[in-house]
């Protein structure tokens, strides 16, 4: 079925239903996990950005590692990388329904997106926020998080590692 409208045609589709039996083999244990990855800003210029202290990996060839630790784990990534602030809550709300769990590196965020700890705390999905560098040891203002307390785990300084640990942490919660 479809309308004409003042935007163009409107096409309506049946909307498909699982059936009560597919729905609870969906929810057994040891299924595929959905893991949610999200980098905030200036992820996007890793290998760029100050390598001494955040390596000289790529975001694009840590998550091809990322991949490999995924599928070793059976768990399916999705990843997302964005520098603004309302993107980065816009996905973390589209996760609610669609994956089991999140992990987030919110960059500067970490330090005072309230609005972002309030979207990780309205989804009520299994979070870890990571960080590649020990943000203890650095400046007093990148000790502050606001978003731990809202996550099952914090880590941080190992690198890539940190997101591995963060995959093996999820993996073990199903």
């Amino acid at each position: 079925m479809y309308f004409a409208g003042k935007y163009g045609i409107i096409i309506l589709l049946p909307v498909l239903r699982r059936s009560r039996k597919k729905e609870s083999k969906i929810e057994d244990k040891g299924r595929t996990m959905k893991i949610q990855i999200i980098n905030g800003p200036n992820m996007n210029l890793l290998g760029i950005r100050e390598p001494e202290i955040y390596g000289a990996l790529t975001l694009e060839e840590m998550n091809r590692q990322l991949a490999q630790k995924g599928e070793e784990l059976d768990l399916v990534l999705d990843f997302y990388q964005s520098n603004h602030e309302g993107d980065i809550i816009d996905k973390i709300q589209d996760c609610y329904g669609r994956a089991d769990g999140i992990i987030i590196n919110p960059g500067a965020y970490t330090h005072y997106s309230i609005a972002i700890r309030d979207a990780i705390a309205a989804v009520g999905l299994p979070t870890v926020e990571v960080h590649l560098s020990d943000i203890n040891s650095r400046e007093d203002f990148r000790k502050v998080s606001v978003i731990k307390n809202v996550c099952l785990k914090q880590i941080w300084g190992k690198g890539v590692r940190s997101y591995s640990e963060a995959l093996e942490f999820l993996a073990r919660k199903r």
